[in-house]
């Protein structure tokens, strides 16, 4: 199923290819708590930018892999390109529009993230 998703002044819109029932994750490290991003990480090649790329900004911290990226004009954080994951994409659940049948959502220890990333390798593979 693709959803469609933005961010809160829609600047920023894109296409994610995934479940009708969404298997996402909650990470409790400082950044995701502070913003309440809900993670759903997908191969690059299921999503697609289709407006704001001009928009966007990016904000690193740490280890410089991770790619935060925001809309300049509302502050909303739509995707990202993740540690975990550097050639995938994750996606913010909250900001998809499209109603998915259900979001599954599972606990993960990100404050703890180095004896715990090993857990979300798989979810940038092709099927």
């Amino acid at each position: 199923m693709v959803h469609q998703g933005s961010c809160h002044c829609r600047a920023v819109t894109f296409e994610v290819e995934a479940p009708e029932v969404i298997e996402a994750d909650r990470c409790n490290c400082s950044i995701c708590n502070k913003s309440g991003f809900l993670h759903l990480i997908v191969p690059r090649s299921r999503f697609r930018l289709l407006t704001g790329e001009d928009t966007l900004t990016t904000y690193t911290f740490n280890t410089g892999v991770a790619q935060h990226t925001f809309c300049k004009v509302c502050g909303v954080k739509p995707f990202y390109t993740p540690r975990s994951n550097p050639d995938g994409i994750d996606v913010n659940v909250h900001c998809i529009d499209t109603d998915p049948l259900r979001v599954n959502i599972t606990d993960f220890d990100g404050q703890n993230w180095e004896q715990n990333a090993h857990a979300l390798a798989h979810k940038s593979e092709e099927p």
